[in-house]
């Protein structure tokens, strides 16, 4: 692991293959801390791997010396005050503020949240700036701070900027500013929100597409979100588009022409959510093999378009007055046109009891999903 701590973290690739690695070997990867990361990965006390500041749009290597230099030699900061007392701001400027904060550099002072640093006041002054400015003008003073006839040194007190309250970003915007000073998600990513309809309803990851000419013949449903659009005309006067799309594995362009492009391209919207229906094939005989898009809908409506019954698996051994009552008041919450089963099961005896209800059906959606989660019940979708 050494090794590749050392490695140059700016490549985005090896960045994001190293985190995988870690979380397929069950090792925690945390975002960039101001009170933890140095330059580049490093371990912290409990064993995690913590993010270097070094990787970090905008923070050079002397902003990161002045940083940690400060901190070794006086501790923890304890606020962004803090930070801007400290922290040489002749090495850390406003551009590495700025990164840290969309990185999460400052996520563990807890009276604050991204969003308020870069609200603005009426004169137009963010709060990192207004911050900034504090710390400046407070160590412009304990520069100059003159020897009082007592022979003490006299140091000016300043008020701390009054901290803005504001809305905190979605989570999409959150991801999406971290993404723009770091190159991935650190904290979380997109499609989070929709691991059950990629558990269920796609059988492809974009890696796959980087070997198509193996795919022929193949039909591969994609779940992602667009990070990128553009509209373009033929020499002809046709129009046609192309549109990058990310999953958890990889991004890959895809592009339409002529009908397809007319059929689809109102969902060709950035950091719009997508499920993807595609098939490979060769336009031609002797033609290399391409992707075609056959199915295009918003990812929010594949739960309720293409989740027909809802199968919950009960170990009878398991099964009580209490735990049916328990199961009976989450699904009356959740009413609708969709089938409903119960898969009874005795490990010990071999055997399965399958019992459709005829008389309730449900929604399913992913509050009803996240309740049976929460009470350990184990189902399936089909």
């Amino acid at each position: 692991m050494a090794s590749v701590l050392s490695n140059n973290m700016n490549d985005i690739k090896q960045v994001s293959f190293f985190m995988e690695e870690c979380k397929r070997a069950g090792i925690e990867v945390l975002g960039p801390d101001i009170n933890e990361s140095f330059y580049k990965f490093s371990v912290n006390k409990d064993g995690a791997i913590r993010f270097g500041m070094g990787a970090i749009k905008g923070v050079g290597a002397s902003a990161v010396m002045a940083i940690v230099n400060e901190r070794k030699e006086n501790g923890n900061y304890k606020s962004i005050f803090d930070v801007t007392k400290r922290v040489d701001l002749r090495s850390a400027n406003k551009k590495s503020f700025d990164g840290l904060v969309l990185a999460g550099g400052f996520d563990s002072f807890k009276e604050t949240i991204r969003a308020q640093y870069f609200a603005m006041d009426e004169k137009g002054l963010t709060f990192i700036e207004k911050a900034i400015r504090f710390g400046n003008k407070f160590q412009e003073s304990k520069n100059s701070a003159q020897v009082s006839l007592f022979g003490e040194a006299s140091e000016v007190q300043f008020d701390e900027p009054i901290i803005p309250f504001c809305e905190p970003w979605n989570v999409m915007e959150k991801l999406s500013k971290e993404k723009e000073v770091i190159g991935i998600y650190i904290s979380g990513h997109p499609l989070d929100d929709y691991k059950m309809e990629i558990k269920y309803f796609c059988n492809g990851r974009l890696e796959m597409l980087q070997n198509i000419d193996k795919l022929e013949g193949t039909e591969l449903t994609f779940a992602g979100i667009i990070s990128d659009v553009q509209h373009r005309i033929t020499k002809n006067g046709k129009p046609w588009g192309l549109f990058t799309f990310e999953d958890y594995s990889e991004s890959y362009e895809f592009k339409l022409f002529n009908e397809d492009y007319l059929k689809f391209r109102h969902f060709l919207i950035p950091n719009t959510f997508l499920y993807i229906k595609t098939v490979m094939r060769r336009p031609w005989q002797n033609g290399d093999v391409r992707v075609y898009i056959t199915v295009i809908q918003q990812l929010q409506d594949v739960l309720s378009k293409m989740a027909k019954k809802l199968t919950i698996q009960l170990d009878v051994n398991s099964l009580d007055n209490e735990k049916v009552e328990s199961i009976h008041s989450v699904l009356k919450q959740y009413k609708g046109d969709q089938h409903l089963n119960f898969m009874i099961y005795d490990v010990e005896e071999k055997l399965k009891l399958s019992m459709p209800s005829r008389s309730s059906k449900i929604e399913i959606s992913k509050e009803l999903l996240d309740e049976l989660g929460a009470s350990d019940l184990t189902f399936r979708l089909n």
